[in-house]
């Protein structure tokens, strides 16, 4: 079995997390790709999703798809959550999988100050996903461009469309509409629970 596990704050989780989601399923060869949102949140202030409304929008992006099943295991534990714990569950769990841990160009350069970086090597392999349009091969990080922890880390050019959750969440808080940039079920969500408003 080869399974992918794909963290973040998803707030909102929107299409373009989707597309890397399907090049990675179909890039690597995985049997599913597992999204595992993240319990805390950055972000300060009033207006951003709770750790269970971001879990809920998650579901409702992949809904009726098997290959991306949703995981609660970050959100329902208690205290903070690192990704080398979430690693180690699904090393738990499924033992003798091939396991890829998908992040975004934007995160792995701060790659090397992850709680224990060499464990989560040792757990799955690192795959940097990148937008089509970013320079490099696509194929492996080179030793000079790499993040640091990062050398040889395997990069995935993906369809990532130029949006983003920053985005989504200014234009619900400009009153502008974000057809296209989720799926329906998530724009009735958002507007349900008044939220980014």
């Amino acid at each position: 079995m080869r399974l992918g596990i794909f963290g973040g704050t998803f707030d909102p989780p929107h299409n373009g997390h989707l597309l890397a989601a399907s090049d990675a399923i179909e890039a690597l060869e995985l049997d599913t790709l597992w999204f595992v949102p993240n319990a805390s949140q950055p972000l300060k202030g009033p207006g951003y999703g709770s750790s269970r409304q971001r879990l809920e929008m998650v579901r409702l992006l992949t809904a009726g798809d098997d290959r991306f099943p949703v995981d609660p295991l970050e959100v329902d534990r208690h205290g903070v959550s690192y990704t080398v714990d979430t690693l180690a569950e699904f090393a738990n769990r499924f033992p003798s999988a091939t396991r890829f841990l998908l992040i975004g160009a934007d995160v792995a350069g701060t790659f090397d100050q992850w709680r224990e970086p060499q464990r989560i090597r040792d757990l799955a392999e690192v795959v940097v996903l990148q937008r089509a349009t970013d320079p490099g091969d696509g194929t492996a990080a080179s030793a000079h461009s790499a993040p640091r922890g990062l050398e040889g880390a395997r990069s995935l050019k993906t369809r990532r469309v130029d949006v983003s959750s920053t985005e989504i969440r200014d234009r619900v808080h400009g009153g502008k509409s974000i057809r296209g940039f989720v799926p329906d079920t998530v724009a009735a969500y958002i507007a349900a629970a008044r939220l980014y408003q």
